[in-house]
């Protein structure tokens, strides 16, 4: 029994639940039964139900999505220029080739393929949107979870085999928002990524936004070309790099093979090509620097901005490295029509952002671009027999489970590579797991604690601010195999598909046979 957080879908192969003989002509209706049950309906969630749907036929599911359509993340941000730093070849399913043009693609184009990969499969007929998981209780008695979720309709039950949380690490609801002196006192807009007013026009504006990551490097071209100006305002510098936003390789493979094998060709490439300059990066840093340097001093030919703001002072991959599609942020700063400011914010005027130097970026729209909140589970409540599970406490096996912890998986991504990469090897050990158990009776698996062993470091290997900020409330790695969480796509690939699903898995046999009752409305639904 399989269950994924996010979203509830049930999968076709129906519906039971458990009542005593006498209960049998009652009116008591026992909760719903799916043996997976997906939580999110994102690029994690839709991927999951694709797997369990491909590999493990007859299995029954639901998908529960907080929100009100697919897409997870790239249904949620909504601001200009709002795109993937990943190719898509690498973001993409392996099962569904990606077609576009684009290498490089915006949110809607991501969000489109999400959708149309659901309907495909007919995976979108298994989604409960508008409802959020609560909290989710396992019984070892009944080697079930009981998962209790809110929606428009109130507090509903549902129970399930397994449960798979798919919803990243992402909280959906709160960006990060730093507390600036004398916020009140600006007489312009002030707004945050995450939740982009859709009336917002900044046509012939001066904009200032406040951060140095992925989305501020994202936001300042896109919005420079009808603004009055845009300024990046950045505490420090990050480490940028620009790459084509198409791939030529990919278009001429796509002319003279099938959409499939130029798909899995261009893949390859891209991933070797990415772990090649990781692993570069982490052997031979001043290498890298000299790299990046070089490239930004390319487009920009002023070796003094250049040092003053695009050289930070930590290495290449302590933090994400931010990509530039076809060098577009650097194009509108060589342009004029961007510029940066590096230094420390004394306050807000009513003009706009004053610096500790003095120096008064004017501004009529301010965008704080400073960062993710993380959430570790959805923020699901997760109980064992009765006793509540600390995440932050527990330990991460194969970077899928916890310890401790029976029928429960979740997906997360790659810091240096694309999250999808990592996500698809999680969905199929699930479904590796679920047959090796259904083949030998077994209703649970669960990673021994005691087998973690000593030793322990934060499953994210990243600096960046808004990791730091919740890495206590996530599971902590291990110190060997399968206890460590790596960052490497390649090593996984070859080692996960055959991975040893009894090491260090404490199983347990199916309860004692029940009497059943079929919930022929579920059925239905599920056909």
């Amino acid at each position: 029994m399989v269950v994924v957080q996010g979203q509830v879908a049930v999968g076709a192969g129906g519906h039971t639940g458990t009542v005593t003989d006498d209960q049998s002509s009652s009116a008591v209706t026992p909760p719903e039964h799916v043996d997976v049950l997906v939580v999110g309906a994102g690029l994690s969630g839709i991927g999951a139900a694709w797997r369990l749907q491909q590999e493990r036929p007859g299995t029954t599911y639901a998908i529960i999505e907080a929100r009100d359509a697919i897409g997870g993340t790239w249904d949620l941000f909504r601001y200009p220029g709002v795109r993937s730093d990943s190719d898509m070849f690498t973001l993409s399913y392996p099962f569904r080739p990606w077609t576009d043009a684009k290498s490089m693609a915006d949110g809607e184009s991501i969000r489109r393929y999400i959708t149309d990969t659901a309907a495909e499969g007919g995976i979108d007929r298994h989604i409960r949107f508008g409802t959020r998981v609560v909290s989710a209780s396992w019984s070892s008695a009944d080697a079930r979870w009981t998962v209790r979720t809110l929606s428009d309709a109130g507090e509903q039950e549902l129970t399930c085999g397994f449960l798979y949380v798919c919803t990243g690490y992402y909280d959906y609801a709160h960006g990060h928002q730093p507390v600036f002196a004398g916020l009140d006192d600006f007489t312009g807009e002030f707004v945050h990524p995450q939740s982009w007013p859709a009336d917002l026009d900044h046509t012939g504006k001066r904009v200032a936004v406040i951060g140095s990551g992925a989305t501020a490097v994202t936001l300042v071209p896109a919005m420079a070309g009808t603004a009055a100006h845009v300024t990046m305002v950045q505490r420090s510098p990050s480490y940028l790099t620009a790459l084509p936003g198409t791939d030529a390789l990919a278009d001429t493979l796509r002319r003279v093979l099938p959409a499939g094998l130029a798909h899995t060709l261009v893949r390859a490439k891209n991933v070797a090509m990415t772990q090649a300059f990781y692993q570069l990066s982490r052997r031979r840093p001043e290498r890298v620097k000299a790299i990046l340097r070089s490239i930004a001093l390319r487009f920009l030919q002023d070796p003094a901005y250049v040092d003053e703001h695009f050289t930070p002072t930590y290495q290449p991959w302590d933090q994400r490295l931010c990509v530039v599609p076809d060098g577009d942020f650097f194009r509108a700063v060589r342009r004029g029509d961007a510029s940066v400011v590096t230094g420390h914010i004394d306050r807000f005027v009513p003009s706009g952002i004053r610096m500790t130097t003095g120096e008064v970026v004017e501004a009529d729209v301010v965008v704080s671009a400073t960062g993710l909140s993380l959430l570790a589970f959805g923020g699901i409540e997760l109980s064992v027999d009765g006793t509540p599970v600390d995440v932050g406490e527990e330990v991460t096996y194969r970077g899928v489970m916890l310890s401790g912890v029976p029928n429960l998986a979740y997906c997360i991504g790659y810091t240096n590579a694309s999250w999808t990469l990592r996500a698809d090897l999680s969905s199929r050990y699930v479904t590796r797991l679920l047959g090796y158990m259904q083949r030998r009776g077994y209703a649970s698996a669960t990673p021994s604690r005691e087998a973690a062993g000593e030793g322990r470091r934060p499953l994210l290997d990243l600096s960046s601010g808004y990791v730091q900020r919740a890495i206590d409330r996530f599971p902590r790695q291990g110190a060997r195999n399968p206890w460590t969480t790596r960052q490497n796509y390649v090593l996984d690939a070859l080692t996960t598909p055959w991975a040893d699903l009894r090491r260090d898995m404490a199983f347990a046999p199916a309860p004692a046979a029940r009497p059943v009752v079929q919930d022929s409305a579920l059925q239905e639904s599920t056909r």
